[in-house]
């Protein structure tokens, strides 16, 4: 009953966390315009990496320190930042492709750079997570074995689910074809809201 009701935390942790990254790999997936299946798989990828490493750094960051509070000052401003900068530059691209002639439009291309930062961006919440994976896990043994198949399972469903939007994403991309500088704004907007939320969810 223990372990059962550990998975279902972790299994409810993981979709949570897992919804930022679904709203930007729909971002990314309508935005992006050159993906193949390689770089189509690096974008859930990067999302589901990041929101395992995450956890296991909190993990074993309370393991070291026990005064946390000052990382809870700072990430949803560093996740706001980041967000905002990404966001503001679709934005900015997107209206400048829009006063362009349609000779001169260039389409947006992947950027693995982009990419990174977004999966950081998108993972700060989760590092918080692992600072409370040792309450989570109680007297459960080895805690450590335990806390990396939490963290391996949240970094799977991030995976799954960052996949489907991207796949979502792809396809209401295609909806505009011709007009992909309004999803690039659309997409902009999208990623500062997100920033918005985490930022307003951490202040309260």
């Amino acid at each position: 009953m223990v372990i059962a009701g550990i998975l279902l935390s972790v299994f409810l942790a993981g979709v949570s966390l897992a919804m930022d990254a679904f709203a930007v790999s729909i971002c990314d997936g309508m935005v992006y315009q050159n993906l193949n299946k390689r770089k189509g798989v690096l974008i859930p990828l990067t999302f589901g990496l990041f929101q395992a490493i995450m956890p296991i750094i909190g993990f074993y960051i309370a393991m070291a320190f026990q005064q946390i509070e000052v990382f809870d000052k700072v990430d949803h401003w560093i996740a706001f930042a980041l967000l905002l900068i990404i966001g503001g530059k679709m934005i900015f691209d997107g209206i400048k492709e829009i006063r362009k002639k349609d000779e001169e439009i260039h389409v947006k291309k992947f950027s693995f750079v982009e990419v990174l930062v977004q999966g950081v961006a998108t993972s700060i919440d989760a590092l918080f997570v692992g600072f409370s994976l040792n309450a989570l896990l109680g007297d459960v043994t080895p805690i450590q074995l335990w806390a990396w198949i939490s963290v391996l399972a949240i970094g799977i469903i991030t995976f799954i689910i960052s996949l489907i939007g991207l796949i979502i994403g792809v396809k209401v991309g295609q909806l505009f074809k011709k007009k992909v500088s309004i999803a690039e704004i659309i997409g902009g907007v999208v990623l500062i809201g997100i920033g918005l939320k985490i930022l307003i969810e951490g202040l309260l």
